[in-house]
């Protein structure tokens, strides 16, 4: 079972009982520490975030903390989204070599998103028209940066608007991000500095799948088959093609957990719920409680599994992951005297998470469908 995943990156799970007392004051903690710590034109970054990748965007910034906020039911943040796109079309995030860049939870076209759902104004819809339409071209064929991203802001907006111009412009990148896959089933990722063909939902085949499912039908059992690494009922899947087996990780990003939270609601079943086994023998992340890369993000595969099963193992593994990460939370915020204040890596993620949980919904921010 080690070589399935490296035990170095996890850490055991604390067995406290779950209370739905406990995530509601989380929740509440989460959204009070968030709602303070704002001064005016962003949060304060955690030491292991980097505050040039994405300042104001989703996956970081400004953008994901607002969007998140308001999901749960904090209001009025759509100035600060307006502001945080300011900024970017000065300074863009991560520099000259992204500048302007239409992303979806990197860059700009995802400020945009944010800005038109929270502000509505009617000219973002439009100028988001364009950054979505500029993706057809692109070249990394990912869910962060490309064409993924855009079908994901073009169904969004279709929800959001009912205009046709959305379900045309998600055609015309469905089609082109078909038409750039490899003939063995994967994408190629032509970033900055290196070619990759990734495999997992941040920046491969399942996030680009994930994307083109969620109005296509879209088969992806026969390449999870043949990537997964198997052993005594357990699979996960390396992040890359050509990593070595000691690269492998059990993160939302990366591997398992992130191919179940996916995939796993029309998946191969006997597939899906080896990833799951996996993804709780390796148990809650030592790298902190966050969705990428974190205990809530992990936890998300067993929201999808219960869903999908009606079996209430999954969900008791899911609650007890959740108690883990409001323990992750407290800890670190006692350790750095204030939260950490992003989407994917910060509290407002696991706050998301639990009140997913609560409410009986299993779909990972962002990903969709939306409503």
């Amino acid at each position: 079972m080690a070589e399935l995943f490296r035990a170095s990156e996890h850490e055991p799970l604390v067995s406290d009982e779950w209370s739905e007392e406990r995530a509601e004051a989380a929740i509440a903690a989460i959204v009070s520490d968030a709602e303070a710590a704002y001064d005016g034109t962003r949060w304060p970054f955690h030491p292991a975030d980097d505050p040039d990748d994405s300042q104001n965007g989703i996956y970081l910034g400004v953008a994901g903390m607002a969007w998140a906020l308001e999901e749960l039911g904090s209001r009025g943040w759509g100035g600060a989204v307006v502001r945080a796109l300011e900024r970017y079309r000065v300074d863009p995030d991560g520099g000259e070599e992204w500048a302007y860049a239409p992303s979806y939870l990197g860059g700009e076209a995802g400020i945009v998103l944010v800005a038109y759902r929270l502000a509505g104004d009617a000219a973002l819809a439009d100028y988001l028209h364009e950054l979505v339409l500029a993706n057809l071209d692109d070249r990394w064929n990912e869910l962060l940066w490309g064409a993924a991203g855009s079908l994901l802001m073009a169904e969004a907006m279709l929800a959001w608007t009912g205009e046709e111009r959305w379900a045309e412009a998600w055609d015309a990148l469905a089609d082109a991000l078909a038409g750039k896959r490899d003939a063995d089933g994967l994408w190629t990722q032509h970033l900055p500095k290196k070619d990759y063909r990734f495999v997992g939902a941040a920046h491969g085949f399942v996030g680009n799948a994930r994307a083109l499912a969620n109005r296509r039908p879209f088969d992806v059992d026969d390449l999870l088959e043949r990537l997964a690494i198997r052993e005594d009922g357990l699979a996960n899947w390396l992040p890359n093609e050509g990593a070595a087996l000691d690269d492998i990780r059990v993160q939302w990003c990366h591997g398992a957990a992130g191919v179940v939270s996916s995939l796993g609601s029309f998946m191969n079943e006997e597939l899906a719920l080896a990833g799951g086994e996996l993804t709780w023998r390796a148990g809650p992340l030592a790298k902190g409680s966050g969705l990428c890369h974190g205990t809530a993000g992990n936890a998300y595969a067993f929201l999808v599994l219960h869903a999908r099963t009606g079996d209430e193992l999954w969900l008791e593994r899911a609650r007890a992951f959740a108690m883990h990460a409001i323990g992750q939370v407290e800890r670190e915020r006692e350790k750095l005297g204030r939260g950490r204040y992003s989407l994917f890596t910060g509290d407002i993620g696991v706050a998301l998470f639990l009140r997913h949980l609560l409410y009986g919904k299993s779909s990972f921010p962002t990903l969709g469908p939306f409503a």
